[in-house]
């Protein structure tokens, strides 16, 4: 069975490539979300809901479970999917990425969230100040640099929806947390500037995690701490 690594907003599948030469297996699959590297199905209006249905169809055609990790948003959309088809996840991995109704959502979230001012703001957008501005929250500034060479239009509008069908995701998918049968294993960054890390021990109640790891590391742990997160990987695969 692969592992099937999803990443998260502003991202693609490259926020794995740190972390990817430390892990020891060599069935990996990272996923590209439609907008983000990859081209919009005919039809897709970038909701969270279409985004999770596109990954549980990517995930069923496998034809085995997987071991399931998502980083940001790919944590809440892996999350989900391991909630309400079980038999698709051999074990979950969650990175950075709270589902929960009492988050308050971070200050971008919240402009994007808006119609008009979310416009306003990527159309205003700076790429190379939006990466100064990553490197500052202490991603690696390779990472930062990859990652915004990749905002789009597509993929800034695809943001734009995706956080607007979101805004109560956390009530709406944390119940089903408790329907998950796959082991579970929540990673986070002491030092993240965004998710305050009460969040991951919330998750990892609400998931019936096995550990919640939590490293000093901001936002993108994979990325800071990339042997530390394949060591935690490799542990929690190897005790199924």
């Amino acid at each position: 069975m692969p592992a099937v690594l999803v990443h998260g907003v502003p991202d693609t599948h490259r926020i794995w490539d740190t972390v990817r030469p430390h892990l020891e297996r060599k069935d990996i699959i990272t996923v590209d979300l439609p907008g983000f590297g990859n081209p919009l199905p005919s039809d897709f209006r970038s909701t969270k809901e279409e985004y999770l249905e596109w990954l549980i169809n990517r995930i069923a055609e496998i034809g085995e479970p997987v071991d399931l990790v998502g980083h940001d948003w790919g944590s809440l959309l892996t999350g989900r999917l391991a909630s309400i088809r079980p038999e698709l996840v051999r074990t979950w991995t969650g990175i950075s990425g709270p589902i929960d109704p009492e988050y308050p959502w971070h200050y971008l979230a919240k402009i994007w969230q808006t119609p008009g001012e979310g416009e306003q703001w990527m159309q205003d957008l700076d790429l190379d100040e939006f990466a100064a501005n990553l490197v500052e929250a202490q991603m690696p500034k390779d990472a930062a640099d990859e990652a915004v060479r990749h905002m789009d239009a597509t993929m800034r509008a695809s943001i734009l929806a995706l956080y607007r069908s979101a805004i109560e995701v956390g009530a709406e998918w944390k119940p089903g947390l408790s329907n998950m049968t796959a082991p579970a294993l929540v990673i986070w960054g002491l030092d993240d500037p965004f998710l305050p890390h009460r969040f991951a021990d919330e998750l990892g109640n609400a998931s019936q995690a096995r550990a919640v790891v939590k490293l000093r590391a901001s936002h993108w742990p994979m990325n800071e701490r990339p042997a530390d997160v394949a060591r935690e990987l490799e542990a929690h695969w190897a005790q199924v």
